[in-house]
């Protein structure tokens, strides 16, 4: 079973700190308070990294959710809670355009954050999707992450936070459903065809995800609801990409706000318990209680 924690337990993260309504799953009010509970809680896991480890290897992930989150992040309130120096950013996975477009997820991630914060350029790794041999950039990126990062007792790089997205068929970095090789375990960075998009992007795959110490997921909006119930019930045949990602070794937080967990919630309220799509019984947990 996925191990699960209360992201924060000693930090407040507002007026209203999120509720961890089923183990490992933490809902805020809206976007904005979910935003700002990532941000408290990233600088919290930052805080814990650095005292143990003396850095803070991060993932990052791409999409909407994550803009509000770099945004707050970059906020006096926080920015100065967090030793940048010993922060270093990769990223999950990233598309084949140039950095400075507004389709690039280190492009996002600069605009909203990297420019706000004293991180040293050189702390800062981005996927070069956009070169012409894609597939020599993803070797290049898998030999910089065989430098910096330790490795688990698989031989696999270990980031102490991955931050994950979750698309709504369940595709989460861009390991996407139907995806061949989706459990591969001989490479860490792949250069997958997403047919659908009809173009290759560039990943982490399924076991460097599951390597890290935490994964959070961040789930923002009521198109989102029904994606997320599934996420949370008993996986799926075949399962979806996002329930692959159990962190054996290290503990899963999903991160989202009421109208994403609109349906979970409603059964809660009715049942008293999650079920969830394939008859899981799920209860609830408090949220300061030991894992």
């Amino acid at each position: 079973m996925t191990k699960t924690e209360h992201p924060a337990s000693r930090v407040t993260v507002g007026p209203v700190a999120p509720r961890e309504v089923m183990p490992g799953l933490f809902v805020s009010p809206d976007a904005d308070a979910l935003a700002r509970a990532a941000a408290r809680y990233f600088v919290e896991w930052a805080w814990q990294a650095i005292a143990e480890d003396g850095r803070f290897f991060v993932a990052l992930s791409g999409g909407t959710t994550p803009e509000a989150f770099f945004r707050v992040l970059a906020t006096q309130d926080f920015r100065t809670q967090v030793d940048w120096g010993r922060v270093e950013f990769f990223w999950g996975d990233e598309r084949p355009v140039p950095p400075d477009s507004k389709e690039s997820n280190y492009g996002n991630a600069r605009r909203e954050l990297l420019i706000r914060i004293p991180i040293p350029n050189e702390n800062v790794h981005r996927m070069e999707a956009d070169r012409p041999n894609m597939g020599r950039a993803a070797q290049e990126y898998e030999d910089l992450l065989r430098e910096k990062l330790p490795l688990d007792s698989r031989g696999f790089p270990r980031f102490h936070l991955v931050l994950l997205g979750l698309g709504p068929e369940g595709h989460t970095a861009s390991l996407f459903p139907g995806l061949r090789g989706m459990r591969e375990t001989s490479r860490w960075v792949s250069t997958p065809l997403i047919t659908k998009l009809g173009t290759r992007r560039m990943t982490l795959t399924l076991p460097v995800l599951n390597a890290a110490h935490r994964a959070a997921f961040m789930v923002s909006g009521a198109e989102k609801a029904e994606i997320l119930y599934r996420l949370m019930s008993r996986p799926s045949d075949p399962p979806l990409p996002a329930q692959l990602v159990t962190v054996p070794d290290g503990k899963r937080v999903v991160l989202c706000d009421e109208p994403a967990a609109k349906l979970i919630l409603d059964e809660i309220s009715k049942k008293g318990h999650f079920v969830g799509e394939h008859g899981s019984k799920t209860g609830q947990s408090h949220p300061h209680a030991k894992k």
